[in-house]
């Protein structure tokens, strides 16, 4: 019994940092929906309904800044959109790190130093999962389709590349190299 408590404390541990981490990398997202359902809550649309609307309320200030990054041309504006989600989530990755640090480092300095690497990798992380590309860019950032995560638009499938040649030549199609 003792090695099944210890491996279910191993595991809840795992998903308790699991969360904090997907909390602090969606802080902004998080803190609308919060702010949203606390408002409805307090308007008197019960608890059932408060927590429908801030989920309704986060999702879409989610799915509207990637959507908003995505069709943005100018670097400009998709840097400020980069940082309007960025910059709260390195707070709150500072503030989860450095609380975890304060459980079990001794050092002040090293206490730092883990809440600033921590602000640093979920800045990133939040920064990276608002650019994620909701489609490929045809020549004028327009929403052409589903995207493979490698990049390419064809899913994934190796596919040959054929050489198009002009009509009226004797020549076959082949699959370039």
């Amino acid at each position: 019994m003792l090695i099944i408590g210890i491996l279910l404390n191993v595991v809840g541990l795992g998903v308790l940092c699991w969360a904090l981490f997907t909390l602090a990398v969606h802080a902004l997202p998080f803190f609308v929906g919060m702010i949203a359902g606390l408002y409805a809550y307090q308007n008197g649309i019960g608890p059932f309904g408060a927590i429908v609307v801030g989920f309704a309320t986060g999702g879409f200030t989610l799915v509207v800044g990637q959507y908003a990054f995505s069709i943005a041309l100018s670097p400009v504006i998709r840097l400020v959109i980069g940082l309007v989600f960025a910059l709260p989530a390195a707070r709150a990755g500072y503030d989860a790190t450095l609380g975890l640090a304060l459980i079990g480092v001794p050092s002040g300095w090293w206490r730092e130093a883990f809440g600033i690497f921590g602000a640093i990798i979920i800045g990133c992380t939040a920064w990276a999962r608002v650019s994620i590309p909701t489609g490929p860019r045809s020549g004028r950032g327009r929403y052409s389709g589903p995207q493979s995560p490698i990049g390419g638009r064809d899913q994934g499938r190796v596919t040959p590349r054929v050489r198009r040649l002009r009509v009226g030549t004797s020549r076959e199609i082949r699959p370039s190299p």
